[in-house]
C-alpha cells in the first residue's frame, strides 16, 4: 500500500484528495496535517466524509511515515515549507500550488497528456493550475504540430470553488449567485505556465489573450479558445483525436460539449471545429478534479507505476 500524507488539509483541494484517496484501492492515508484544525476530526471540516473516515488533523507532517505527500497549501507556502523541513530520501512529492510549476528545484510539470513519461520517472511533480490545465489541453495538439500561427483568444469561466475555501467579497453566495464578472483580464497568473509550456512545444511563445470570468456555480471550468488556422474541420478533429488517442481522461467529442459532462470527474471533454478559417476549441473540466486533486492522483498513479485511472473512475453529474 502507498502511504500518502496531505499537508494543508482543510481546504477544498485537500477535501477532494481525501475523498479520492479513501476510496483508492492502493492507498492508505498516513496523515492529514492542518495547522488551523489540528486535533479536530477531519469530518468536522470535510462533512461529506462522515462515515468514511475517523482521521483527525495532525499539527505536524509525519514525513518519515509517508511514501508520497501532497502539498495543498496556498501559493508560496510550498517553497517555504521545504525551507523549514527536511525531505526524506525517496519521498515523492506532488505540489498543488504554483511554486514549482517553472520546473525549478527538480520538479516536473505534471500535465500527464504532455509529460507522462517524465512524470513516471520523477520524484517531484508540480501540479498544473486549473485554468492552465483546460487551456493547455485545448492547445497542446496544435502547439506540438507547430500550427499556432496567430494570436490565441481565450474566454474561460470558472466556478466559485476556484477561489478557495476562505470567503471573500466575490465568493459570497449573495454576490456570486445570478451574477457574472470578469477578473484579471490579460494578466491571470496561469498565463505564465501556459506560455512557457506552449512555447517549448511550438518553438516560439504564442500570444494568448485570456479573459477569465467568475461563474455563478460551484464547480467546473469551460474554456472557449479560438485562433486562425489553415486546417479544415476534418483535419483539426483528426489532429486532436490522434493526439489524445492514448489519454484516458481527455475525450474529443464529435458534438458540442458542456460543463456537466466533466463536473465530478477527472475528464477533460473537448470539441474542435473550424469556422471561416478559425479553429474553435471548447474544453470542459472540473476545476477541483482534473484541475487540481484528480490530476494530482493521476500523477501519483504514474509515479508509482499504477494505471492512470486507478481510483479515478468517477461518475459525472449529468443532471
Amino acid at each position: 500500500m502507498i502511504r500518502a500524507g496531505i499537508i494543508g488539509g482543510a481546504g477544498y483541494t485537500a477535501g477532494e484528495l481525501l475523498r479520492l484517496l479513501i476510496n483508492h484501492s492502493e492507498v492508505e492515508i498516513a496523515f492529514v496535517q492542518s495547522t488551523s484544525q489540528a486535533g479536530l476530526p477531519v469530518t468536522d471540516v470535510h462533512e461529506n466524509l462522515v462515515g468514511e473516515t475517523t482521521l483527525c488533523f495532525a499539527a505536524e507532517a509525519d514525513l518519515e511515515n509517508a511514501d508520497v505527500v501532497f502539498l495543498c497549501m496556498g501559493h508560496g507556502k510550498s517553497r517555504a515549507f521545504w525551507e523549514t523541513h527536511q525531505m526524506p530520501a525517496g519521498l515523492k512529492v506532488i505540489d498543488l500550488a504554483q511554486d514549482f510549476r517553472d520546473e525549478s528545484d527538480g520538479y516536473v510539470y505534471g500535465l500527464p497528456e504532455w509529460q507522462r513519461e517524465r512524470i513516471s520517472q520523477s520524484r517531484l511533480v508540480a501540479n498544473p493550475g486549473c485554468f492552465a490545465t483546460a487551456i493547455q489541453l485545448a492547445l497542446l495538439p496544435l502547439a506540438e504540430a507547430h500550427r499556432i500561427t496567430d494570436e490565441v483568444h481565450v474566454t474561460a469561466i470558472t466556478g466559485s470553488t476556484g477561489a478557495g475555501v476562505k470567503p471573500g467579497a466575490t465568493t459570497h453566495f449573495s454576490w456570486r449567485t445570478d451574477n457574472l464578472s470578469v477578473y484579471k483580464p490579460f494578466n491571470h497568473q496561469h498565463l505564465i505556465e501556459i506560455g512557457r509550456n506552449l512555447g517549448l512545444l511550438q518553438g516560439t511563445q504564442p500570444a494568448i489573450n485570456f479573459v477569465p470570468l467568475r461563474g455563478d456555480f460551484a464547480r467546473g471550468i469551460l474554456a472557449s479558445v479560438y485562433t486562425r488556422t489553415e486546417l479544415s474541420a476534418h483535419e483539426a478533429r483528426r489532429l486532436y483525436e490522434d493526439y489524445y488517442a492514448d489519454a484516458p481522461f481527455t475525450v474529443v467529442s464529435p458534438h458540442s460539449v458542456n460543463l456537466k459532462q466533466a463536473v465530478n470527474t477527472n475528464k477533460c471533454v473537448l470539441s474542435a471545429d473550424v469556422h471561416n478559417g478559425r479553429l474553435h476549441v471548447v474544453a470542459c473540466i472540473d476545476n477541483l478534479l482534473k484541475g487540481a486533486s484528480g490530476q494530482a492522483v493521476q500523477n501519483m498513479n504514474l509515479m508509482f507505476g499504477l494505471p492512470q485511472t486507478a481510483g479515478l473512475r468517477l461518475k459525472g453529474s449529468a443532471f
